[in-house]
């Protein structure tokens, strides 16, 4: 028998850096295993958007590597990351089956199946263009996209900012009942008192360094904290 690998995310010395003053991403290396819910934490500006774009692909480390499921970042790991924007990139004056029809064209792992299962329990009707639903609507309908994917690696950027907490934990359970055991889930937010009951383990960036990766019931045995009160103290904010 094979040794069954458990790694899925290895990060090797990355770094990113736009220029000499402005170095977004600093050395970080970092492993994540597969089937966890994670946390991307800290204040503005400590990377955590430059990490996820590096993960997806869009930006080029200037150094160091990042293998998702023993696969450099390229156009084969793209096929296997699904990526929820903090910023809808989605065109408003499309219906919700067109948009369907993009994802079952582009990416093979996509379950329109799932996709028209989730829409029908909210009662969205897929003739329905974008633009007409509210905004909680419109976070739901892309993160359900997302989610009707059988990925390796979803990475969600800020995915309950800005909605009511109704469709907060709509989204929650949505992500919890929908990726894959052997997957990995990495949520980016601001939110942390809103999503830690999800969270298995949690990652602390600070100006582009990794300050802390550990498990949440770690952080609440040593320290007796809830992971909230544990990135205050931290980041003394």
């Amino acid at each position: 028998m094979g040794i069954v690998m458990n790694e899925l995310v290895e990060i090797v010395g990355l770094t990113k850096a736009y220029d000499a003053r402005h170095v977004a991403v600093n050395n970080i290396t970092l492993t994540l295993p597969k089937g966890k819910i994670v946390g991307l934490l800290g204040p503005n500006g400590s990377g955590k958007t430059t990490l996820i774009k590096m993960l997806n692909g869009l930006l080029t480390p200037t150094q160091g590597s990042i293998m998702i499921n023993g696969r450099y970042v390229g156009v084969e790991s793209k096929a296997h990351v699904a990526y929820l924007p903090d910023r809808t990139y989605l065109s408003g004056n499309q219906k919700i089956c067109e948009i369907l029809d993009y994802f079952v064209d582009f990416y093979e792992d996509f379950s329109r199946e799932k996709a028209e299962e989730m829409l029908r329990n909210l009662n969205i009707d897929p003739e329905t263009k974008l633009k007409t639903l509210s905004k909680g609507n419109k976070e739901k309908v892309q993160l359900i996209l997302v989610m009707s994917r059988n990925a390796d690696l979803y990475v969600l950027d800020e995915p309950i900012a800005g909605v009511d907490p109704a469709a907060r934990d709509y989204i929650l359970r949505t992500i919890i009942n929908n990726y894959n055991p052997d997957a990995t889930v990495i949520i980016s937010t601001h939110l942390i008192g809103d999503i830690e009951q999800v969270l298995d383990e949690v990652i602390f960036m600070r100006y582009g360094h990794l300050v802390l990766y550990t498990s949440v019931d770690n952080i609440r045995e040593q320290h007796g904290k809830s992971v909230d009160a544990y990135f205050r103290e931290v980041f003394a904010c």
